[in-house]
């Protein structure tokens, strides 16, 4: 199958794109990791993408939208994928189009995560990340022992800045403004498939199969 997945910031795209990947038996493709692969090599498109996070300018479409083709025109994408960070925008998501016509395929589904934004701001805005080894918790979530110290190593917990909730509520922003539309690009060319991300993981990668498993079977 070849899928894209899209939802607002804390709906858990990239928690579920990993048990949805291994369920399909496809790789769980991330705009992040073409990224880095492209950059750690020192690729011409890397070394291009790279100029420009230097100069702390967003990387053109241009080049996101060639990484991202050639990522889909490796081997073990053929058989397909699933796609967690592109496209972010209608532009993108004509691009991605042309893309997957170009190399003789189609998309079978987009799998749309929904979560509201009261929910949102309380996922992120709990979200507590270790100084010492990394590891995040959530103060409501997932609770340390002790509060403010992380149970892994000892560390002193601290709130990121992008997890503040002024910061959270204006990520939104930015997300209906320019990602939002993809569901109605989409849902307009019948391969939208939405489920709600509230519950337990289990539950909504249960949500997502059968939603994913219906769209193949029509």
């Amino acid at each position: 199958m070849r899928l894209v997945l899209v939802g607002p910031p804390g709906a858990g795209k990239g928690t579920q794109a990993k048990f949805l990947a291994y369920h399909f038996k496809i790789p769980h493709i991330s705009t992040g990791d073409i990224f880095r692969a492209n950059v750690a090599v020192k690729s011409s498109l890397g070394v291009k993408a790279k100029n420009f996070m230097d100069a702390g300018d967003l990387v053109p479409d241009a080049v996101t939208i060639a990484m991202v083709r050639d990522r889909l025109a490796h081997h073990n994408a053929k058989r397909g994928y699933l796609l967690d960070g592109f496209p972010r925008t209608v532009p993108q998501a004509e691009a991605l189009t042309n893309t997957v016509t170009d190399l003789g395929t189609q998309l079978d589904a987009v799998l749309e995560l929904r979560l509201d934004d009261e929910e949102v701001v309380r996922r992120l805005s709990g979200r507590r990340t270790c100084h010492g080894c990394g590891r995040v918790w959530h103060t409501e979530l997932d609770k340390p022992e002790v509060e403010g110290i992380c149970d892994a190593c000892g560390g002193e917990l601290f709130q990121r800045d992008d997890d503040e909730p002024e910061t959270v509520r204006r990520r939104l922003e930015v997300y209906r403004e320019q990602t939002a539309p993809l569901v109605d690009y989409y849902a307009d060319a019948h391969l939208l498939r939405t489920i709600d991300a509230y519950g337990s993981v289990d539950s909504v990668t249960a949500r997502g199969i059968d939603a994913l498993e219906q769209a193949a079977a029509t």
